[in-house]
């Protein structure tokens, strides 16, 4: 079913982009050279179309084909708040995870896992044992992924209960020196100190001096004076 939506895709494509995006970001893999706006409307006009179940075999498609836009395409198809029924989705989204090896793809299949972390919080038991994975890109997903509970500025007791979870995610991450390990976690604390200054100058209180120094300055980043 997917080769319709990678044919679309392909016309899409521009050669000279291309060579630049596989330079910037560095592998092997085939380029298209999309702009994310061209990618934005496509996904939008099939997710218009598509049941969900038909979504779920087109970005499992493109998701197989190793095409970087293909890739972003496939996360984007499942970009979305509401999704009934959605345990295929967020079972796909899942299987993705050992195929990580790069941001911009993890980051836009993470966009896709936080919509449906927030519709059934329950799934955070399941991106706990990410949290353990000898996978770097597993590891960094978990903290990517529940960036929404670093956005609310009125949780609820069970959502801060949750804030408290993923912090102590967090902390045992601090030993990993790994850039993107030590980047995740200073991302999830600069988002949670927008909205809960105090649970993030505590973390840092006690776990900053076993940051990088580079994560432990972009953790604080926006903390009031």
């Amino acid at each position: 079913m997917h080769d319709p939506y990678l044919q679309e895709l392909q016309a899409q494509a521009d050669p000279e982009r291309a060579a630049g995006a596989a330079a910037y970001h560095k592998n092997m893999r085939v380029h298209l050279g999309i702009p994310n706006p061209v990618l934005n409307d496509l996904t939008k006009q099939w997710r218009g179309t598509l049941s969900v179940d038909e979504r779920v075999q087109v970005a499992d498609g493109l998701w197989r084909s190793d095409i970087f836009e293909a890739r972003l395409a496939a996360a984007k198809l499942l970009t979305q708040a509401r999704i009934r029924p959605d345990d295929a989705v967020w079972q796909l989204i899942c299987g993705w995870l050992p195929d990580f090896d790069s941001w911009a793809v993890a980051d836009h299949a993470c966009m896709a896992a936080q919509k449906r972390l927030v519709a059934e919080p329950s799934r955070l038991d399941t991106v706990e044992t990410w949290t353990r994975s000898d996978h770097m890109w597993t590891r960094r997903a978990a903290l990517v992924a529940t960036l929404p509970w670093t956005k609310q500025n009125h949780p609820k007791p069970a959502d801060l209960d949750r804030r408290d979870r993923i912090l102590g995610w967090a902390a045992t991450y601090v030993p990993d020196h790994d850039w993107f390990i030590q980047k995740a976690v200073a991302w999830w604390l600069r988002d949670l100190s927008k909205h809960d200054p105090d649970r993030t100058r505590g973390f840092l209180a006690e776990h900053g001096a076993a940051m990088k120094p580079f994560a432990r300055k972009e953790a604080g980043k926006y903390l009031p004076d």
